[in-house]
């Protein structure tokens, strides 16, 4: 048995406002009318005003909440964002289209402390993949009274049914380009490449709680036990942001559509390696669950007779114990690993860059150090709000300087240390 996706990718090099919502040569069409009514079909959004920041441009987004890839299912099971958007279903094969070049991005008041910036030109961009993109920005305002935990789930959301709105729009169109991701089911995938390493990818997923969550097939992963997924179904969107941790580590929905550590091990597979498994775990609070959790993640590595796994993790600090377990637990196994993650090692870098450590987790991949502080100069346009600036989390009192440029940790920038290298950042 073969599970295969064709990924057809349709470039948008510019976004336009118009009267009705089309794709036409490379150019999405924007019907602020249409699109305020998918978002305000969200009881608690009070108001949604939508804008374009092109790349280059003078332009702050922030307060950042999520990023998503437009994705529409063409052929095959299922459709985009299932569990949430499109009815549940089993995700990963047939056929489904992706606007590249472009991002659909929330923002507004909603957490405050750790939301993110996006900056489109100047020195904050050379911190995040998303100043490359052409983006939809949709700044919303929440129903007074509403709880922060109802209005995230809103925006959530409604960003995610505009995403799903606009590329039902590129349907009908001819891709520029298609790549074909096959996976093979166990059995038949150790009889094709026997000579090969089997390697695994256990991903870590943010379920803290409290705004710190992230969905799979439209389940808070904090109720999930470790499972094994096609590497293809987060692709169609089985996984989803809905967290609020750091900017620079947290994986928007994007990042989830883009997993460069699925791709790369796709680039490799039936080369170098016998791409096996993803495998999907959560991040908790209480230390029965992260050994209940790190238990089962061990425990299916040893079961699909894994020779090597790559964990990454989201977020830091009581994570970093996650990761730990699951490094120290794997490699108990026979099974070499090597870690992905960012660090936290203070201004002057000087400081132990994760909560946790294990001579076990001897070979790492950084994301960068989150604390290096940077002046990010005054833009001539802010798409959002600066009142949140000074609470979050990378910024202080002291941010907002007298000509207008903030003093941040890069901690403030969306995507800056990604813990998927979904960036160029990284260190020697």
């Amino acid at each position: 048995m073969k599970v295969k996706l064709e990924l057809g990718k349709i470039f948008i090099n510019d976004i336009q406002f118009a009267e009705k919502t089309e794709i036409k040569d490379h150019v999405l069409y924007v019907s602020k009318k249409e699109l305020s009514e998918v978002f305000l079909s969200e009881e608690k959004i009070k108001e949604v005003e939508f804008d374009v920041a092109k790349p280059g441009e003078s332009v702050r987004i922030t307060p950042v909440k999520d990023v998503i890839e437009p994705r529409v299912k063409v052929e095959g099971k299922g459709g985009v964002f299932p569990g949430v958007v499109a009815p549940v279903d089993t995700v990963g094969s047939g056929k489904t289209y992706c606007l590249k070049g472009m991002a659909v991005i929330t923002a507004g008041p909603i957490v405050g402390f750790q939301e993110g910036v996006i900056d489109m030109c100047g020195l904050g961009a050379e911190y995040t993949p998303f100043s490359k993109t052409v983006n939809l920005t949709c700044v919303c305002k929440p129903v007074e009274g509403t709880e922060s935990h109802d209005y995230e789930q809103a925006v959530r959301l409604a960003g995610l049914k505009t995403a799903a709105f606009i590329a039902e729009k590129a349907k009908e169109l001819t891709p520029d380009e298609t790549k074909v991701y096959e996976t093979l089911d166990l059995m038949e995938g150790a009889k094709a490449f026997p000579d090969l390493p089997r390697v695994g990818y256990v991903q870590m997923l943010q379920s803290q709680g409290l705004l710190h969550d992230t969905y799979v097939y439209g389940v808070d992963a904090k109720k999930i036990l470790p499972t094994i997924l096609y590497p293809t179904e987060s692709m169609d969107g089985a996984i989803i942001s809905g967290n609020c941790v750091s900017a620079c580590d947290k994986n928007p929905s994007y990042v989830h559509e883009n997993n460069p550590v699925i791709e790369d091990l796709f680039e490799e597979h039936g080369k170098t390696i016998n791409f096996v498994a993803h495998i999907i775990t959560n991040e908790n609070v209480y230390l029965a669950d992260k050994e209940r959790s790190s238990n089962q993640t061990a425990k299916l590595c040893k079961m699909l007779h894994l020779d090597a796994v790559i964990i990454t993790e989201e977020g830091f600090g009581n994570p970093d114990t996650d990761l730990i377990m699951n490094c120290k637990k794997i490699e108990a196994e026979g099974i070499k690993t090597v870690i992905i993650t960012d660090e936290y090692a203070g201004r002057d870098g000087k400081s132990q860059s994760l909560a946790d450590a294990d001579v076990a987790a001897n070979a790492l991949v950084t994301g960068g150090n989150a604390n290096q502080l940077i002046t990010l100069p005054k833009l001539d346009k802010v798409i959002g709000t600066l009142d949140y600036m000074t609470k979050i989390a990378g910024a202080s009192d002291t941010t907002v300087k007298a000509d207008g440029s903030l003093e941040v940790e890069i901690q403030v920038i969306t995507g800056a240390t990604s813990e998927v290298g979904f960036n160029k950042l990284s260190a020697r």
